[in-house]
């Protein structure tokens, strides 16, 4: 079975950042998800990585990640009107190091 990575970019309005990285730190863990992490990208923008064990598991994660993005919605800047707040990508992990 092939894993499957989620990719999210994310601009912080100014002055919102400790309370986005506190909404952020508040998110579990979903069924199928190998690990998770954010990585602050520039000045207000971070990127958020996820790998899943399968393309079930990430898709069955989505109504459990809406709900997150809906807890920090306020916080963000828009990226354009076509992305809205975010900027994300999914697909299948080609090349893995460890």
């Amino acid at each position: 079975m092939n894993t499957y990575s989620n990719i999210v970019r994310f601009i912080v309005k100014e002055g919102n950042e400790e309370k986005f990285l506190e909404v952020f730190n508040t998110f579990v863990m979903q069924e199928g998800e190998n690990y998770s992490i954010l990585v602050h990208t520039g000045n207000r923008e971070y990127v958020a990585v996820g790998a899943w064990e399968s393309e079930d598991a990430m898709v069955n994660a989505r109504p459990a990640m809406i709900g997150n993005l809906d807890q920090m919605r306020d916080l963000l800047e828009e990226i354009s009107p076509e992305l809205g707040v975010t900027d994300p990508r999914s697909g299948e992990i080609l090349i893995e190091w460890n």
